[in-house]
């Protein structure tokens, strides 16, 4: 039996959020103001066939396909809100699902690390696909169980306060963002990503693998 275990739809890329996905992504490029829908399943392998029951469905494009031997993620976008929409409910027929039967995110930690250490920005710069993280900034770091929720958190971060998006993971067995700025506009970020993280409803989960 598939698992629905992410199901997030974004109604408008923020440019920051858009051009990580762009720039990390082996598909096509989504652009800022596009609407995007994260897909998580379990099994992994389910991802593939649900993607292109999706692509066939409409006119969207893929950015991100992910298979593991567990969880499988995809992003499709599109600037037809609509197509998005549709291919979101292709999705669901063909795994005879629905919206609410994904899981429910948790915030499963986060931690504010204020005036970070030079040389500790430039490891976390090492592993980065976003922005670089500046000396004597904020760092924000957000957990969520399951991954892929951890996109709308970004994407709401963005749109609420002027953060600095370093990295987001949204594949694997938690997703994981960084953001840095100012401590002012950190800390408006941040509740913007919990908030947006509590909103989403689903079923309940144990967040051992189920």
């Amino acid at each position: 039996m598939v698992q629905l275990r992410s199901f997030v739809f974004i109604d408008s890329l923020q440019p920051q959020l858009a051009s990580f996905v762009a720039s990390a992504a082996k598909g096509f490029m989504p652009v800022a103001g596009m609407a995007s829908l994260y897909v998580e399943v379990a099994p992994g392998m389910e991802i593939i066939r649900a993607l292109d029951v999706a692509l066939k469905a409409t006119s969207c494009r893929p950015a991100v396909q992910v298979v593991e031997r567990a969880y499988g993620v995809l992003e499709i976008h599109s600037e037809d809100k609509g197509q998005v929409i549709n291919a979101g409910k292709a999705i669901l027929d063909y795994l005879g699902l629905k919206q609410e039967d994904r899981l429910k995110p948790k915030v499963v930690a986060t931690q504010i690390i204020r005036r970070i250490s030079p040389y500790q920005s430039q490891l976390i710069n090492k592993g980065r696909d976003g922005s670089m993280l500046l000396g004597e900034q904020t760092l924000y770091i957000m957990e969520t169980d399951p991954a892929a929720y951890v996109t709308i958190a970004a994407n709401e971060a963005e749109k609420s306060s002027d953060v600095t998006l370093v990295e987001v993971r949204p594949v694997g067995r938690f997703g994981r963002l960084y953001l840095g700025g100012e401590e002012r506009d950190i800390m408006v970020g941040s509740e913007a990503a919990i908030k947006a993280i509590e909103a989403i409803t689903g079923k309940e989960h144990g967040g051992k693998g189920e």
